[in-house]
């Protein structure tokens, strides 16, 4: 494992020491995962480091920029585009459409999109998972980009699924 990737992993698992059991839908496949390339981790790696190189960036209804803010699909949006050079729908329905969802028995792994219907039954809200049962996601109003935990019981009510954009 590269060293960055490491350092991560090793920030993440520290800053969950604290945290309750994670179930199993949430956790984060070995490290030793033979089915993942050299390219496809780092393209992983890519990805979450621009997504936390943006924690603290204010929300903004509509907003896709650093420099104006970001909503939650306005976020996914950009990260992806900036870190993996990949065009993501801009809207949370169109994420919820993607025909890119894990299979049910895989567990999330870090940078796939999660889904959340904060209001109702229809998909309004997504995050990138970063691992160990957390993912960052830029919140409503008032709110600034940051990393929440699934496992809390407002998110587990909401969840609706995850969407696998990167192999």
């Amino acid at each position: 494992m590269p060293l960055p990737g490491l350092l991560m992993l090793l920030m993440i698992t520290l800053l969950s020491g604290c945290a309750s059991t994670p179930e199993p839908v949430f956790e984060s496949p070995s490290a030793g995962n033979a089915t993942s390339s050299p390219a496809a981790a780092q393209g992983h790696e890519d990805v979450l480091f621009h997504a936390f190189s943006l924690i603290g960036t204010p929300y903004r209804y509509g907003g896709n920029s650093p420099d104006t803010g970001f909503d939650c699909s306005g976020l996914i949006h950009y990260v992806y585009r900036e870190a993996a050079g990949l065009k993501l729908p801009r809207t949370t329905a169109g994420l919820s459409a993607l025909d890119a969802a894990p299979d049910a028995r895989q567990p999330l792994q870090p940078g796939d999109l999660v889904l959340f219907a904060m209001s109702g039954r229809r998909v309004d809200h997504a995050g990138i998972y970063v691992g160990e049962g957390r993912f960052l996601h830029a919140p409503s109003s008032g709110g600034r980009v940051r990393v929440d935990s699934l496992h809390a019981g407002h998110w587990q009510r909401s969840y609706k699924g995850s969407r696998r954009v990167l192999d």
